[in-house]
């Protein structure tokens, strides 16, 4: 009997922070429905002075610093399609934060943004987390429009995901994400979009994204890894290396390290 009380308790408490997390994503369901959360281009870093920080430069590579972005970004010209695949993290509190504050991270592959911000496209999959609950949203944008969830897909830490952007034209393409592990595949089509793709540039981010005019609280994501990490550019089809590698850097802390591979991008919070 005594176990008896003690299992129901103990998923008394679970249902209650399900209940919870359910509720917290039908807010932010809600919230992009009401044009409220976004990913954007991607935000210099700035020093207490509103001066944009520089980026290091070591022995192998050169890092730049942004205060919403983290991953690499190939800059060129003509890039139609980028793709990658990650294991789905859990998130967690980063340290001194707090168990009742709702932390959120994006990971996502797109064109432009960086060197070329007139407009994005790009898919990807939200980390959410508070106290002991975490959520997720797999989510399509053509920036500057607002972000939206695919419906039709459950996400699950532990999922492998691959993500996929394609411009048929610089107003129209495919924004198309796989549960590789559960087989569930969804896609968004754009057509004759307002803001035209100038294909300059192809990524693999981790993102702190917008929801209003502020940049959400930033969870620690762990890490993620873009495995078969390619983008087709005029120059055919290439992987990530030479990429300029893009960090995380809030109120003079750095809190990402990319690294790349041929084939993969890695970013993990620091």
């Amino acid at each position: 009997m005594k176990y008896a009380t003690v299992a129901a308790l103990f998923l008394g408490i679970n249902s209650a922070l399900g209940a919870k997390l359910t509720e917290k994503r039908r807010a932010a369901h809600a919230a992009r429905a009401l044009s409220k959360h976004r990913s954007s281009p991607r935000l210099p870093a700035t020093d207490v002075h509103g001066n944009e920080i520089q980026g290091a430069v070591n022995e192998t590579s050169h890092v730049e610093y942004s205060s919403n972005w983290s991953g690499a970004v190939l800059i060129g010209t003509g890039y139609t399609s980028v793709t990658g695949t990650f294991v789905v993290p859990t998130p967690s509190t980063p340290s001194g934060g707090s168990s009742k504050t709702e932390y959120a991270a994006s990971a996502w592959v797109g064109i432009d943004g960086d060197t070329a911000s007139n407009s994005i496209l790009q898919t990807g999959v939200d980390f959410y987390v508070e106290g002991s609950s975490v959520g997720y949203d797999a989510w399509y944008e053509w920036y500057p429009a607002y972000a939206y969830d695919f419906t039709g897909i459950t996400i699950s830490a532990g999922d492998t995901i691959k993500v996929t952007v394609t411009a048929t034209s610089t107003k129209a393409g495919t924004a198309v994400v796989e549960n590789v592990s559960t087989g569930k595949t969804v896609t968004e089509t754009f057509t004759n979009e307002a803001y035209a793709l100038q294909e300059y540039n192809a990524e693999w981010i981790v993102e702190d994204f917008e929801s209003g005019s502020a940049l959400v609280p930033f969870a620690d994501f762990g890490t993620v890894t873009f495995t078969g990490a390619s983008a087709t550019g005029s120059s055919g089809t290439v992987g990530p290396s030479g990429a300029t590698l893009i960090d995380i850097e809030q109120s003079g802390k750095v809190l990402t390290s990319v690294s790349t591979t041929s084939s993969s991008v890695t970013v993990k919070y620091v």
